[in-house]
């Protein structure tokens, strides 16, 4: 049996691939259309309705091919949250805390790239709290789905209550 060739070339950095595709640091692409495939970005620094946001979840998981992104809820101000669906299929995470949610004594502990995705989303009144969505799929009507999501973010004045239906995923996912 013949010996394996070396190795060459610079070094894989699995913490930087990490970063890629970390929610909380992840590049989100821009809004593109090309004869076939629309990619649309929906961005809103408003909180969702869980309610609302969790009755739309059919119908924007089923609207594109893929979907991923960040988002926060109303009932939870300090929790980011992680979307990625595919072929109609969601997963919803718990991604840690917005770095809003954190004493700036923590800060320094977090990754340069966590610190740098979150001053690129930085508002003074919500931090780093911000809706960041990309939907990509064959003949997506953008649209509509801008439409649907802004249906999903809390008014001005409304509170969202304690009904969170999101809770028993993501508590479920803690247990597991």
């Amino acid at each position: 049996m013949a010996a394996l060739p070396a190795v060459t070339g610079p070094a894989l950095c699995t913490s930087e691939l990490a970063e890629r595709v970390d929610p909380r640091t992840a590049s989100l692409p821009a809004d593109a259309t090309t004869e076939e495939i629309v990619t649309t970005v929906w961005r809103s620094r408003r909180p969702l309705h869980p309610g609302r946001f969790f009755e739309a979840v059919d119908e924007l998981v089923t609207a594109s091919v893929r979907s991923r992104g960040r988002f926060w809820l109303a009932t939870r101000p300090g929790q980011l949250l992680a979307w990625d669906a595919v072929a109609g299929i969601v997963s919803v995470e718990d991604a840690g805390p917005w770095l809003a949610a954190l004493p700036e004594a923590a800060w320094d502990l977090l990754s340069p790239a966590r610190r740098v995705a979150a001053a690129l989303d930085w508002h003074p009144e919500h931090g780093d709290r911000v809706q960041h969505l990309v939907f990509t799929g064959p003949d997506l009507d953008a649209g509509r789905l801008h439409r649907l999501l802004d249906s999903c973010l809390l008014a001005d004045g409304e509170h969202p209550g304690h009904d969170d239906p999101f809770t028993l995923i993501l508590d479920l996912k803690e247990i597991a």
